[in-house]
């Protein structure tokens, strides 16, 4: 049936899966994607929204490598929020509400246009491993498919066990079975396992919902997209989303099932996401809090089922679906379908070297949950990365690994690899200590040239990234050299409350104030006059802007970046209270109370005790 030798095979269809296969395929490799539907190919399985805090520069990050994440959530997007634009550019962060099955089908439409890749539906039940190295996967009928590399992305379905209310059962997904067969076979190869979990909402009938009694949460009004190419563009019209709050009344009919509750009757003994927590969690977490907000988010442009984000639960059905009634705008509520926890083998991915090839077999790697990370945009980049790095070695060819201080994948990676995990690990800019050079508009300027010499970004991008730059460095050589008058400037710093200039002075120098804006400066008409005669994009007058505003910042940050490669010897005082520091985020203090590290430089390899945190400490101690 399978008379090739594959160059990569890839197990799982998720956005790991998708990504990695894409990656490889694109790459030259002759790639297999092995999978148990292909009707589920990148499945939403959580929200139906890309992107978010750091998530959202992952997705650029990937685009600017020649992913395939951005497009498809251009195409498929239902709404568009730039988030944290009140803050720095570090922290813009881009978010889309997404149609979830036109995801899935766009996802499954690009890839089946990809050369060098073909697809199989069936479950892969293990591995083939001479002398420490794979050569092959079996599948639940028992065919062997022979290859030179495996890049395993199995989500939450190997051995998935859902947990609703006292009721348990096998599954990867509710409605699809669990993955058995490759856990045990990694075991007997020496691998290190363990288990997590993680929860979803109740999927509901909009319909039945008052949005009446809800805020609106309308996107933005002049929404931008993900990708940085022309295949996509910007929508011109978007879904409402809602927002409304659980209650006390609410709080009281969730804590009558706790007794029921396979979280708190000790059924679920795995640890869950930590910033993504069920609303038992919350409640018993934050007793003070009287109220959590409620996001509803529609699933597509037509469908009526809602996404009830925030409620996160493995309650009883019964009682979900009583405490929810009691949340205003659903009292007349409608389910589609409950709730429910949901928990999976991983593998601490201290077991994989930086290019997520597995350090005990040669040819094996690991993306995705199955490296105990949590969200689409983290198991995506994965994926490219173990695709890439597969393929790359199948063709001789050197690793490609991202530093730090090149990309949040890079950040991921590295976190994942020296620090391991004991929860689901999820991306926030505080994990970055370079996030000012990390942006999410500059993740091509950064990547593509890097994807391109590997051979996956294309010729085409590459060039569209360097008239970009070209343009955009221009621009700012513009400011550097062009002077203005007293008269000609002082009106437009007078509107802004800015001091006024005695003599001229070159427009750099103003551009940098923090109150002046380039909307302000195109009241002056040299400026103007060159944007319309270069005819400079709004991607080209933001690069511009951020360079201007944020090079002194951007210096800072790469002193810092050597002040924390000294942290060997800095040593931390044995009794050393933690409770001192009050800008510590809390999940750092609870970590260093618990470790106990000797070093700051042991401290920074923590999981969750951030860039930042460090930064914290060296001030307290006079560094």
């Amino acid at each position: 049936m399978f008379d090739k030798e594959y160059d990569v095979i890839v197990v799982g269809g998720g956005h790991a899966g998708s990504e990695a296969a894409a990656a490889a395929a694109n790459m030259g490799s002759s790639t297999l994607l092995i999978t148990m539907n292909l009707q589920n190919i990148a499945q939403m399985s959580c929200n139906p929204a890309m992107g978010g805090i750091a998530k959202g520069q992952i997705v650029r990050e990937i685009d600017a490598m020649g992913g395939y994440s951005g497009i498809v959530t251009d195409r498929t997007a239902i709404q568009f929020k730039m988030l944290n634009k009140s803050k720095g550019p570090a922290m813009w962060s881009p978010r889309a509400q997404s149609d979830r099955m036109r995801f899935a089908e766009e996802w499954r439409l690009m890839l089946e246009q990809t050369p060098n890749l073909d697809f199989y539906q069936e479950m892969v039940s293990g591995l083939v491993i001479k002398d420490g190295k794979i050569t092959g996967v079996r599948t639940s009928l028992g065919i062997e498919v022979k290859c030179k590399s495996v890049v395993l992305t199995n989500g939450t379905f190997l051995n998935g066990l859902i947990h609703i209310g006292e009721k348990q059962f096998g599954g990867g997904r509710a409605g699809e079975r669990a993955a058995t067969g490759i856990t045990e076979d990694l075991i007997n190869c020496g691998f290190e396992a363990g288990r997590m979990k993680t929860g979803t909402p109740p999927r509901v009938d909009g319909r039945s919902l008052d949005f009446s009694k809800m805020t609106v949460q309308p996107g933005d009004d002049k929404p931008e997209k993900f990708s940085y190419s022309d295949k996509t563009k910007p929508l011109n019209h978007q879904r409402d989303c809602h927002m409304t709050y659980t209650s006390n009344e609410v709080h009281d009919l969730l804590r009558e099932g706790f007794d029921r509750s396979p979280m708190f009757n000790g059924r679920i003994k795995s640890i869950g996401p930590r910033y993504c927590p069920s609303i038992e969690d919350k409640i018993n977490r934050f007793a003070d809090k009287d109220r959590h907000q409620i996001f509803v988010e529609p699933e597509g442009w037509d469908t009526v089922e809602y996404y009830v984000n925030g409620f996160s639960t493995s309650l009883p059905e019964d009682v979900q679906f009583k405490a929810l009634r009691s949340v205003a705008g659903f009292e007349n509520v409608k389910f589609f379908r409950p709730g429910y926890a949901i928990e999976y083998d991983y593998f601490p991915p201290t077991q994989l070297k930086h290019t997520l090839e597995t350090k005990l077999v040669e040819g094996l790697y690991f993306a995705g949950q199955i490296n105990g990370t949590t969200g689409y945009e983290e198991a995506a980049s994965q994926g490219l990365m173990a695709g890439i790095n597969a393929s790359l070695k199948v063709q001789e060819r050197d690793p490609f690994i991202l530093q730090r201080n090149e990309a949040y994948i890079g950040v991921l990676i590295d976190d994942l690899i020296t620090k391991g995990t004991e929860e689901p690990y999820r991306m926030f800019t505080s994990r970055a200590e370079y996030r000012t050079l990390l942006r999410q508009d500059n993740a091509d300027l950064r990547l593509t040239p890097k994807s391109f010499e590997i051979g996956l970004a294309t010729e085409e991008q590459l060039k569209r990234m360097e008239e970009k730059e070209n343009l955009s460095n221009a621009f700012v050589n513009f400011f550097k050299d062009t002077s203005v008058k007293p008269e000609v400037i002082n009106p437009i710093l007078e509107e802004v409350n800015s001091a006024p200039m005695k003599q001229s002075d070159k427009m750099f120098k103003i551009f940098a104030r923090p109150n002046v804006t380039l909307e302000h400066l195109r009241q002056v008409e040299e400026v103007e006059t060159y944007i319309q005669e270069n005819e400079l994009d709004q991607e080209v007058l933001d690069q511009t802007e951020i360079q201007v505003k944020y090079s002194g910042y951007i210096e800072k940050e790469k002193n810092n970046a050597d002040k924390l490669n000294r942290l060997e010897e800095i040593k931390i005082p044995e009794n050393f209270d933690y409770s001192k520091l009050k800008s510590l985020s809390f999940e750092a203090a609870e970590k260093l109370r618990k470790i106990k590290p000797r070093t700051l430089s042991q401290a920074s390899r923590i999981s969750g005790v951030s860039p930042s945190d460090i930064s914290v400490m060296l001030v307290y101690m006079g560094r």
